[in-house]
C-alpha cells in the first residue's frame, strides 16, 4: 500500500500538502484540469505520483459536493436505438471520468419518487421522452440539478437535443409518391413522443393536401410490426405503401408480409426510420432515414458536462441532421452488382 507523509494511506489532504496547494485545487486538477494552470497541474500530478495516491470516488464527491454521475432517464433499453444512444452518451461522459446512472420508466408506477431519489445521487439529469412528466415536475427537477431533454418536445423551458424528423419524413413521403404510390399509411402512434409526432406531420405535409389514411397505431416494437402485417392481410387493407415510425417496425413488417405471400415492394412498399445495421441486409434492403443516434447521445453528454462545470443553463433546442437512405424496399431498382470475377482483357 502506498503511504503518505505520516505513513498512512495518502489522501487528498496529503497530496495538497506535498504540492503546496489547497485541497480545492487538488480537486480541480482531478475533475476540471482545464481550469488550472499547467504549472500547478504539474505540481499536483507530481505529488500524486510520489505518494501513489488513488482518488476515491466517494471522498471526491464529499469534498466537491459532486457525485461525478449523470442521470439518464430512458423508457427502455430494448432495440438498437436506445443502446446506441446510451453508448454515445456513456462514452462522452467517461471522457472526464463521469459515470451514468440509468433509470428505466416503462412499467414504473412510482416514477416521480424514483426520479427524486435519483436526483439525490447525480449532478445532472437527462430525460428521454419527458412526456410522462408534467411541466410542474420538470420545473422542480430543474431547480435541483441541470436538466436536458433528448428526443423530446422543445420549448419546455430547458435545453433539448433531438434529430431532425419533419423535413426528412416529408422527403421520404414525396419519394414514395414519385413512384406512383397513392395509398400510403403511417405505421406508429403520433402521440407516443415528439419525434414520432414530427415524423407523422412530415408524412402529412408530403401529401400536399391529398387524402391520407388514418395512422395505424403501433408501439415501436417487432411484435407490433408483425401484428400490423397480419392485420393488413387479414382485413385486406387497400394500401400500397407503409411509412414506419422506426426500422424495427419496418423490418418486422417486411419479414411477416413476405411469409404471408405479400411481395415487397411489388405489392406494397415499406420504409423505415433509423438505418439500423440490419436494414441493409434484409431482402429487399430497407429504404429509411439515417439519424446520428450515438452522436446525439454524445452531444447531450458533452453539454451536460459543461452544465455541471458551471456553464449557464439555456432553453436552446439543438437539432442534428438526418439523411434519406434510398434502397429497394420503396420500389427503387437495385444498384448494379459489380462483377466479382471480371474476364481478363484480350
Amino acid at each position: 500500500m502506498a503511504t503518505g507523509l505520516d505513513g498512512e494511506r495518502p489522501t487528498v489532504y496529503t497530496v495538497a500538502k506535498r504540492a503546496g496547494v489547497s485541497v480545492a485545487t487538488v480537486s480541480r486538477v482531478l475533475q476540471e484540469p482545464h481550469l488550472v494552470r499547467e504549472s500547478t497541474q504539474a505540481k499536483v500530478q507530481n505529488a500524486i505520483t510520489d505518494l501513489g495516491y488513488v482518488p476515491h470516488g466517494g471522498a471526491r464527491s464529499l469534498a466537491s459536493r459532486r457525485h461525478e454521475a449523470h442521470g439518464l432517464v430512458l423508457p427502455e433499453l430494448s432495440g438498437p436505438y436506445y443502446s446506441d444512444l446510451l453508448t454515445g452518451y456513456e462514452s462522452a461522459a467517461a471522457e472526464v471520468g463521469h459515470s451514468v446512472v440509468v433509470l428505466l420508466t416503462r412499467g414504473k408506477q412510482d416514477l416521480a419518487a424514483r426520479i427524486r431519489r435519483l436526483v439525490g445521487n447525480i449532478d445532472g439529469l437527462v430525460v428521454v421522452g419527458e412526456e410522462e412528466m408534467g411541466p410542474h415536475e420538470l420545473d422542480g427537477l430543474r431547480r435541483q440539478v441541470p436538466l436536458l431533454s433528448l428526443s423530446g418536445a422543445r420549448g419546455q423551458g430547458h435545453e433539448s437535443f433531438t434529430t431532425e424528423s419533419r423535413s426528412s419524413a416529408e422527403e421520404l413521403t414525396r419519394h414514395l409518391l414519385s413512384h406512383g404510390r397513392r395509398r400510403l399509411a403511417f405505421v406508429g402512434t403520433p402521440t407516443q413522443g415528439a419525434d414520432i409526432r414530427d415524423r407523422y406531420e412530415g408524412f402529412l405535409a408530403g401529401h400536399d393536401g391529398l387524402e391520407v389514411a388514418a395512422p395505424i397505431a403501433a408501439e415501436l416494437r417487432e411484435r407490433d410490426g408483425r401484428r400490423v402485417a397480419e392485420d393488413i392481410v387479414t382485413r385486406r387493407l387497400d394500401l400500397d405503401a407503409l411509412v414506419c415510425a422506426n426500422d424495427e417496425l419496418a423490418l418486422a413488417l417486411i419479414d411477416r408480409l413476405s411469409s404471408l405471400g405479400v411481395k415487397v415492394p411489388d405489392d406494397i412498399a415499406v420504409v423505415g426510420w433509423d438505418d439500423v445495421m440490419s436494414a441493409r441486409y434484409i431482402r429487399p434492403p430497407l429504404t429509411t432515414v439515417a439519424q446520428p443516434v450515438r452522436e446525439l447521445g454524445a452531444a447531450a453528454a458533452t453539454r451536460m458536462r459543461e452544465l455541471i462545470a458551471g456553464s449557464p443553463a439555456t432553453d436552446v433546442g439543438h437539432t442534428l441532421p438526418t439523411t434519406l437512405v434510398i434502397r429497394e424496399s420503396c420500389g427503387c431498382p437495385a444498384p448494379p452488382t459489380p462483377d466479382r470475377f471480371p474476364q481478363p482483357k484480350e
